[in-house]
């Protein structure tokens, strides 16, 4: 193998690997804001029990 297709070959590995950890930091970012807003979600469910404790704890139902 001459140096050339051997410097090619190592540089594309470098930037798949580069291209790989980018994708991951971003499946990262969005898993952390995926999180943050479920959170965020259920903290303002608490909040509306909270206020309203007796609703959707019954259902009226006649027939």
């Amino acid at each position: 193998m001459d140096i050339a297709a051997l410097s090619m070959g190592i540089s594309q590995a470098d930037v798949i690997n580069n291209v790989e950890t980018a994708v991951l930091a971003k499946s990262l970012d969005t898993m952390k804001e995926s999180g943050a807003g479920l959170i965020d979600m259920m903290n303002r469910s608490a909040m509306e029990r909270s206020v309203n404790p007796e609703l959707g704890a019954n259902i009226d139902i006649t027939i």
